[in-house]
């Protein structure tokens, strides 16, 4: 059929059902699958609206929702910074607003922070050399992976000791920093209070 600057000619079901095997198969209601589970059957279900899961300390729910579903997860409570940003992105912005995602995003990073922290406290901190992968590039062909085949990723390969190793050798050059600059202020009051003691 041509089309021209005038609308074309609409065929009726008739024709399009003659013409196209299968045409308007969920025209009738009653060749929907779907509609006996649209009407209402007795489920023997003792309420219109389900009991509420107790809400032990206020959750995060994004504000277009007037209240929390009736279940809810609470096997990772929000907590510590990350937790706050968390709550500050579902209390002030909207899904629809990409400041919400980004903050829950930088409240990840934060989280995964607070976890590496934490795991210096305990008996068996986190190991970046076996943990990121670094240890299977060299005992389980890594270079020859990547270097002998049509693989899509070869093209980032330089990228990846910067992403995997770049926040733990920032983490390390911050807290040599840091740690001079307390052995330093420790210097500078050792020597002014050994220098009036002389004066006195």
């Amino acid at each position: 059929m041509t089309y021209t600057a005038d609308h074309p000619p609409v065929p009726s079901s008739d024709e399009l059902r003659a013409r196209i095997p299968g045409w308007g198969a969920d025209l009738d209601p009653a060749d929907r699958p779907s509609v006996p589970k649209l009407k209402f059957l007795e489920t023997g279900a003792h309420w219109e609206f389900p009991e509420r899961q107790p809400e032990k300390w206020p959750r995060e729910r994004s504000i277009e929702h007037g209240m929390l579903t009736p279940v809810f997860g609470t096997s990772a409570p929000p907590r510590g910074l990350s937790g706050a940003i968390r709550k500050y992105s579902y209390a002030k912005h909207s899904e629809a607003k990409a400041a919400h995602w980004l903050l829950l995003l930088l409240a990840d990073r934060v989280d995964a922070v607070e976890h590496h922290l934490q795991s210096f406290a305990s008996l068996h901190p986190d190991n970046p050399f076996t943990e990121t992968g670094v240890k299977a590039e060299f005992t389980h062909n890594g270079l020859a992976a990547r270097t002998n085949t049509k693989r899509v990723d070869r093209n980032h390969i330089w990228m990846d000791p910067i992403i995997v190793a770049g926040p733990w050798v920032a983490s390390a050059l911050l807290g040599v920093r840091g740690v001079r600059k307390i052995a330093g202020r420790v210097r500078r009051q050792r020597s002014s209070s050994s220098s009036s003691i002389v004066v006195n």
